[in-house]
């Protein structure tokens, strides 16, 4: 069961988002947008949508920090083990409400405002779901850790997360883990196998293009009299 749940399951999970980008890019390329519902409704939308985005964004760079950087890493550098734990407390734990007040808002506008609950898809739902699990069991894995238990995870859960990349797990770590810990872990990897058939396929589209497109000149049409019709685009001038 170890070797199914922490290492069979994570490479399957990662296949399936890897293969599922490249299908859906390839066969899927209209659908590949954030289906934006703005036009439907704006005042719920721009309170939720700053707050999921720029907390998700915090989140991910400490998980970053969390998951990738080594524990000898940081200690080298004189970040101690108090420093550490306390900026993940006081930092993780903001940006953690702040996307799970953004989340709720974009999930009541979902399902309160007609039009865009109308828009909303079956995978849309399944996602919102998924995300949430997510964000609820990394807020409870943050208490736990750092003001209730004693676990460490840079010691566990982020040596397995990096033993993944380099084809050396450790099930027996994960294992190990609080109960919280294990089910955030096979609830993001789960998100991960869903993630190419759903909107968050937006994350990996940046508007590069804005950077060098010329500009859009506007004209406007001469509304003084003419004494002869307009010639059609198609027909050759007079000579």
């Amino acid at each position: 069961m170890k070797q199914l749940l922490w290492v069979v399951y994570p490479y399957i999970c990662l296949t399936i988002f890897v293969a599922g980008h490249i299908w859906r890019y390839r066969y899927d390329k209209f659908g590949w947008t954030t289906r934006s519902s703005q036009l439907y409704e704006n005042r719920l939308l721009r309170i939720g949508s700053p707050l999921f985005h720029f907390g998700i964004l915090a989140v991910f760079l400490g998980h970053v920090m969390g998951l990738g950087i080594p524990k000898s890493w940081t200690e080298a550098i004189g970040v101690s083990e108090g420093l550490y734990h306390f900026l993940a407390v006081s930092i993780g734990a903001i940006a953690g409400f702040c996307t799970l007040a953004g989340l709720t808002i974009l999930i009541y506008r979902r399902r309160t405002v007609g039009p865009v609950f109308s828009a909303t898809t079956r995978m849309d739902k399944l996602m919102y779901v998924f995300l949430a699990a997510v964000i609820l069991l990394g807020l409870a894995n943050t208490v736990i850790a750092n003001l209730v238990g004693h676990y460490d995870y840079r010691e566990g859960v982020s040596i397995w997360f990096r033993g993944i990349f380099r084809f050396q797990l450790h099930p027996d770590l994960m294992a190990a883990a609080p109960l919280t810990f294990q089910l955030h872990g096979l609830v993001a990897i789960t998100l991960f196998a869903l993630w190419p058939f759903t909107r968050l396929v937006h994350v990996f589209s940046a508007p590069l293009g804005y950077l060098t497109r010329p500009y859009i000149v506007y004209r406007s049409r001469d509304a003084r009299p003419v004494s002869h019709s307009p010639r059609r685009g198609w027909d050759t001038p007079a000579r």
